[in-house]
């Protein structure tokens, strides 16, 4: 009696955290979807100025997903920043050119992934579409 009891207990924690995992990979997913959708946003905007709202809009609606989004917008933002430094260091040397972009960059990150507006970075002019 005291095995069936505890493979029951054992098999409701594992289900529970399982449900926990699936939940956080659904998230992740859509969070994903929600900075690829924000990216080809931004390129098909091509708009002067605009490229701080678009991270901080892609950041802010996958953090909207939960824990999953969250964490997956925080692993695209800094991916995409440490690519875009090695791109500038081999295409400028180590001078130190886009640090200041790279760090607005993050800031615009942040401040979408933190729950705040991410209309703060919206430039005049773009269109409502976006």
């Amino acid at each position: 009696m005291k095995l069936v009891t505890a493979i029951i207990f054992c098999s409701l924690i594992l289900t529970v955290n399982s449900q926990r995992w699936f939940n956080f990979l659904r998230e992740a997913g859509q969070g994903t979807r929600d900075m690829w959708r924000a990216y080809s946003d931004m390129r098909e905007a091509n708009f002067k100025n605009s490229d701080k709202y678009f991270h901080a809009r892609g950041n802010y609606e996958a953090a909207q997903r939960g824990p999953g989004g969250v964490w997956a917008s925080k692993v695209i933002s800094d991916a995409r920043e440490a690519s875009q430094r090695v791109t500038d260091l081999f295409r400028y040397g180590n001078s130190g050119h886009g640090v200041e972009d790279s760090k607005a960059d993050q800031f615009a990150n942040e401040w979408g992934r933190s729950g705040k507006d991410p209309n703060y970075f919206r430039p005049a002019g773009l269109p409502d579409k976006y």
